[in-house]
């Protein structure tokens, strides 16, 4: 059908309720928005769905949610995991707990149990929910930073990691599958209930999270020397880390835990925030001024579904603070736990560290310094958590530490996706360590910088609208693909890989050969001088972006390769 006979066909059929087709009515003579509602159906992707909430076939609603949980009930059933059942989050947006119950419902009328936690929580505690309670799958109802506009549907499977090959592609063919809404099932909440397939997850699980967390701290003792010293200053963004990251870090001892009063709670406008995404300097604006009264050593800000960090230190020789990238966080806390971890002589035999492709280069120099392989995935913190299985099926690896550039990381295998309230756990940890020793942590990363080198790394994002949009990344990514750049600047590319085609050429050797990871659509320019760039259209939202890093030898060379750089890229598009 058409988007006009898609339009037509939502307002006259008696399937769609009464509330939905009003709001249809209310644009029927906007037609470049009712084309934007209704030219496709809102893609279910590798890890779900998101989008803009509203009624249409690419919109969040609950017609478009209930048929990718029946395309999810589908795959389920054809792997007889309906007595498993499905485990189920959702945070603080709009809809969210309603998008949760339709999932649920949706499921129960296909003979697949579920469990729904009573309350907003974390997207991690829905992995380790997961794994607990032994369920086929699950699911997180959260758009994570996205504006709130937004809100979205992931989907994980048995190991507690969002899909991958070959489930994701699978689950999409089944929910695609789909062409009549009336096929798709549903059921009275309180006949599901009576049936044994709604069940309501409560603090028994939380429990079982905070006693995992807590197997992650190295040295409690620290804690305990300057809990009365430390202060930290922490805000939720109105999203679900408020309870679980207040309760570690009291029960591990810390005493002066400053929570911005109007961040605290949940909120589905994200009234005090531009953008709810600890990458956005604005969204500190709060937390800062509250660490200025304090004195705080450490700032740190969660994501609404608190599974990504973002942090800012105190530099005590300007007394101002210093706000840490995701690379420069992550390496903060691996560079603690394999020092001290060889250090005591708790380091696992064969330790991996897990990183994605466009994470800093300083993670290779670290993992080198203290023997610790190294291993790339694709972007996408999935990858690092399927790493995770592949080393406990085969017992190649153990697993130390996995970080991406987002603001995400996971200390620890409980879960099996970045987990923000084991980070804030870890770099309250490092905090303390720092402060016994008279330093910063601001004063560590200058350590480490000084030992290693001083990468950097940034990322320059093109943003495009509806249909065109998307074309017009096609078209970016086309032209770097089949004429891809033999230089940036001064920077010579020594090797291009394009991971969609699985191909890559050495340009110093002329070898070919191929990536050796999963078909995806990025292109990869490793360039001389320890420097790289990146080029991926985004999988949730009509945006390209390039990731880029080098190697300084001050904070200020550093910076000047990195703008260089940056710029000689921008020519090239």
């Amino acid at each position: 059908m058409s988007y006009k006979e898609q339009f037509n066909f939502w307002l006259a059929d008696d399937y769609f309720d009464a509330k939905t087709k009003e709001e249809l009515l209310s644009i029927r003579n906007d037609e470049k928005e009712v084309e934007d509602r209704f030219y496709k159906d809102l893609e279910f992707g590798t890890g779900g769905l998101r989008g803009v909430i509203g009624a249409g076939t690419n919109r969040m609603n609950i017609y478009t949610v209930r048929k990718a949980s029946q395309g999810l009930a589908n795959y389920i059933l054809k792997n007889d995991g309906q007595d498993r059942g499905v485990a189920i989050a959702y945070d603080s947006r709009r809809m969210s707990p309603e998008f949760a119950d339709e999932a649920a419902l949706c499921l129960a009328a296909n003979g697949i149990k579920t469990y729904v936690f009573d309350s907003l929580r974390p997207t991690p505690e829905l992995s380790f929910a997961l794994r607990t309670l032994k369920c086929m799958a699950g699911i997180v109802v959260t758009a994570s930073h996205n504006p709130p506009e937004y809100n979205g549907y992931k989907v994980y499977w048995e190991d507690g990691a969002q899909v991958t090959p070959p489930h994701d592609v699978n689950i999409i063919g089944e929910v695609n599958a789909i062409t009549d809404y009336h096929t798709v099932k549903t059921m009275d909440k309180k006949d599901a209930e009576a049936a044994g397939l709604y069940n309501v997850i409560g603090s028994e699980i939380d429990d079982l999270y905070m006693a995992e967390l807590k197997k992650q701290i190295i040295h409690p003792e620290v804690i305990k020397e300057v809990a009365e010293d430390i202060k930290i200053v922490y805000t939720p963004f109105h999203g679900t880390g408020n309870i679980p990251v207040r309760r570690i870090l009291s029960e591990l001892g810390f005493k002066n835990v400053y929570v911005v009063p109007e961040q605290e709670l949940p909120d589905p406008d994200f009234t005090t925030l531009d953008y709810p995404n600890p990458e956005d300097p604005k969204a500190f604006t709060l937390a800062l001024k509250l660490a200025k009264e304090k004195g705080a050593d450490i700032v740190m800000a969660t994501d609404p579904d608190a599974d990504r960090l973002g942090i800012y230190a105190l530099d005590s020789k300007s007394g101002e603070y210093i706000p840490f990238t995701g690379n420069m966080s992550g390496m903060l806390i691996a560079e603690y736990i394999l020092r001290e971890r060889k250090a005591n002589g708790t380091m696992p035999e064969n330790p991996a560290l897990v990183t994605t492709i466009v994470t800093t280069n300083l993670a290779k120099a670290i993992t080198a310094s203290y023997g610790v392989k190294e291993i790339e995935t694709l972007t996408g913190f999935k990858y690092i958590g399927e790493q995770i299985k592949i080393f406990e099926q085969t017992g190649c690896n153990n697993y130390v530490f996995g970080l991406e550039e987002s603001y995400g990381c996971l200390a620890g295998t409980h879960a099996r996706d970045k987990d923000a309230v084991v980070a804030v756990m870890c770099l309250s940890e490092v905090a303390a360590w720092c402060k016994k020793n008279g330093i910063t942590l601001w004063d560590m990363m200058i350590d480490i910088y000084e030992k290693y080198g001083y990468y950097k790394e940034t990322q320059y994002a093109i943003s495009k609208k509806g249909k065109e949009g998307l074309e017009e990344i096609a078209a970016m990514m086309e032209k770097l693909r089949s004429n891809p750049p033999k230089e940036f600047g001064a920077w010579k590319v020594k090797e291009f890989r394009d991971y969609k085609k699985d191909y890559r050429i050495n340009y110093e050797t002329g070898e070919e050969g191929k990536t050796g990871l999963p078909s995806s659509n990025v292109l990869y320019f490793d360039l001389s001088d320890d420097s790289w760039c990146c080029a991926r259209p985004s999988g949730t939202e009509p945006k390209i972006k390039f990731y880029m890093g080098v190697k300084g030898t001050s904070l200020d060379d550093a910076a000047e390769k990195l703008n260089a750089l940056t710029e000689s890229l921008k020519s090239k598009l």
